[in-house]
């Protein structure tokens, strides 16, 4: 067999953990609190059945969904995103200027197609979503960690890095953060958008994440403080709508938005036209805002849910976020205690998480004693058993 490219030795470590976290995901006998999947029950299955009897004929858009489409995605549905989705959170954008992806994630891995050189580095928050992680990887990037305080990214030490290693870009998840749940404050979104203005730097805002918002105060992303083009904002209907649509979204400045197309086309020519001609008309005859709602309620029950039971079955000593939306929180146990390792006897107690370390980068040893834990596609009573079994577990290693 031929010799494997070299990226694949570079990914390596961060392909480990996705290849782990996907394998406790799919055992039905095991409580995953590893996964990052919204609630089963809030997918709209009657209201895309409908929808798909109606439009899915020849005399509606039957041809056109099972047709080729355009690279930059359908028109319908890029207009929706700037003015539903974007104008409402301070964002002014153009049609033009947005992409319809394949999930949240191709446009991390065009946007690298586009400027990422062998060695570049980027610069990503300490913890980080692993999964980006690899594609950074994959093209051989450097990713440098940043610190984060229960605020997020600490603006000092981003700019102290970048001007240290001359980043291309900065990765962040501002908005109930992938993995810890913390969500970036108003007054940083401004000072990171700034710093990429200031240093010519690409900021990479991730936010998949912010109509999952159960309390606290809404925020404007960083695209919203950007006045020069350096900021890309990349987001999904993977929680909005459904994961298994593949479908995502890209908006950043127009020559960006240019090269981007061209990666497109050279990846997969375009996103699904039966996934987005569905979604397109999801929005387009109102179902969204009830479905948000149902969305909201449903995981603000789970989050709720999951805080009482960290709080009655985790042993004294231990911390966590609170998270104000989103899917997750970030668990530090007390002791010595190696969630990797520990992680072993979960499984076998059929109950998972995902371990802390393997969010961090650069084999720093950080996030040993830590883990995420998922409460998005968990009901309240499996939250409660299956944080019972954990909470045992931990309290017999102490």
């Amino acid at each position: 067999m031929p010799e494997f490219a070299k990226r694949m030795e570079y990914m390596a470590a961060s392909a480990d953990v996705i290849r782990g976290l996907f394998s406790a995901m799919t055992d039905p006998q095991t409580i995953s609190f590893g996964g990052g999947a919204p609630a089963t029950e809030a997918l709209p299955v009657e209201e895309i059945h409908a929808l798909a009897n109606e439009v899915l004929t020849r005399e509606a858009r039957g041809c056109e969904a099972l047709q080729y489409g355009a690279p930059a995605g359908l028109k319908q549905l890029r207009e929706i995103v700037a003015d539903k989705l974007l104008a409402p959170k301070g964002v002014d954008a153009r049609a033009d200027d947005i992409i319809i992806v394949n999930g949240g994630l191709e446009t991390m891995n065009l946007l690298c197609q586009v400027f990422i050189n062998p060695g570049d580095v980027i610069l990503v928050e300490s913890p980080t979503f692993v999964h980006c992680v690899e594609i950074f990887e994959m093209f051989e990037a450097r990713c440098v960690g940043c610190r984060m305080d229960d605020f997020g990214l600490v603006m000092e030490d981003v700019e102290e890095k970048i001007r240290k290693f001359h980043p291309k870009m900065v990765y962040v998840i501002p908005t109930f953060q992938n993995p810890t749940g913390k969500t970036l404050p108003a007054a940083r979104r401004r000072k990171l958008a700034e710093l990429g203005s200031a240093y010519d730097v690409l900021i990479l805002e991730d936010d998949p994440y912010r109509d999952l918002r159960y309390s606290g105060e809404e925020l404007k992303p960083i695209k919203a403080y950007d006045t020069t083009g350096h900021t890309v904002l990349a987001n999904s209907f993977s929680k909005i709508f459904s994961p298994g649509s593949r479908l995502g979204y890209v908006f950043a400045e127009h020559r960006i938005i240019e090269k981007l197309f061209d990666a497109k086309t050279a990846t997969n020519s375009h996103t699904s036209m039966l996934a987005q001609v569905l979604c397109a008309e999801f929005f387009a005859r109102g179902c969204f805002d009830e479905h948000l709602k149902k969305l909201r309620a449903i995981h603000r029950e789970r989050r709720d849910a999951m805080m009482a039971a960290l709080e009655k079955y985790l042993p004294k000593g231990t911390k966590w976020v609170f998270p104000d939306g989103g899917l997750f929180s970030w668990v530090e146990l007390p002791g010595n205690i190696d969630t990797t390792e520990l992680l072993k006897e979960a499984n076998a107690a059929k109950v998972s998480y995902v371990a802390g370390a393997g969010f961090f980068v650069g084999n720093t040893g950080e996030g040993k004693n830590c883990m995420r834990i998922s409460f998005g596609n968990v009901s309240p009573e499996k939250i409660e058993t299956g944080m019972k079994r954990l909470g045992d577990l931990i309290k017999r290693k102490l």
